[in-house]
């Protein structure tokens, strides 16, 4: 499935609003992540070893949020408590872009709007708008962050699956950690008072 056909996608979309965060303050945040140029090119590679393997690594995380009932939870409808699967089935067509996204990611004016747009879907000022979904309300910023471990810690087996060596694996894996980290930095945006961030 291309990206355009993905409900509810909107990196490039010139409708978005920018991002707060100016390209200067972006550069800061990767200059303190110790992101660089040589990460962007980790990055690439991981992207050819991981876009055959993408459905694979949902199920790991899809799994992950399942097992952990306080996760689930966002993805439940209050009234039910059950789960709403067309919810699911459109967050996990989203995020499996998402992986592709984080490998090829440009790092300019259109990414930072997307991150800021992610951001606002996980806070109450914007979940379940996309998707028109009775779920619950607002996803707290600790599991947002949080969640940054275990999407980098699973990714590991999967970059090594292509034959690259030890090195390879690691540098790709550290790119990856880092770039997790800071969209998770950026989602938590609307989550912080005006000054704050």
């Amino acid at each position: 499935m291309s990206a355009s056909a993905i409900p509810g996608y909107r990196l490039g979309d010139p409708a978005l609003p920018p991002s707060p965060l100016t390209m200067a303050e972006l550069r800061e945040l990767q200059a303190s992540l110790l992101f660089g140029e040589e990460d962007v090119a980790a990055l690439r590679k991981a992207r050819a070893v991981v876009e055959d393997q993408v459905e694979a690594i949902l199920d790991i995380w899809y799994g992950f949020v399942a097992a952990q009932p306080h996760l689930l939870a966002y993805f439940k409808n209050p009234a039910t408590g059950q789960p709403v699967p067309s919810y699911l089935d459109s967050v996990r067509k989203r995020f499996g872009q998402w992986i592709l996204d984080t490998c090829a990611a440009e790092y300019d004016e259109a990414w930072l709007a997307w991150q800021e747009e992610i951001g606002r879907r996980h806070h109450r000022t914007g979940k379940n708008r996309t998707d028109g979904v009775e779920a619950a309300p607002h996803i707290p910023m600790r599991h947002l962050i949080a969640l940054a471990i275990p999407i980098s810690v699973t990714m590991k087996p999967f970059l090594a699956t292509k034959g690259h060596s030890v090195a390879e694996v690691e540098a790709m894996h550290a790119a990856w950690t880092k770039a997790v980290l800071l969209q998770a930095i950026l989602w938590s945006r609307p989550y912080v008072k005006d000054g704050d961030f």
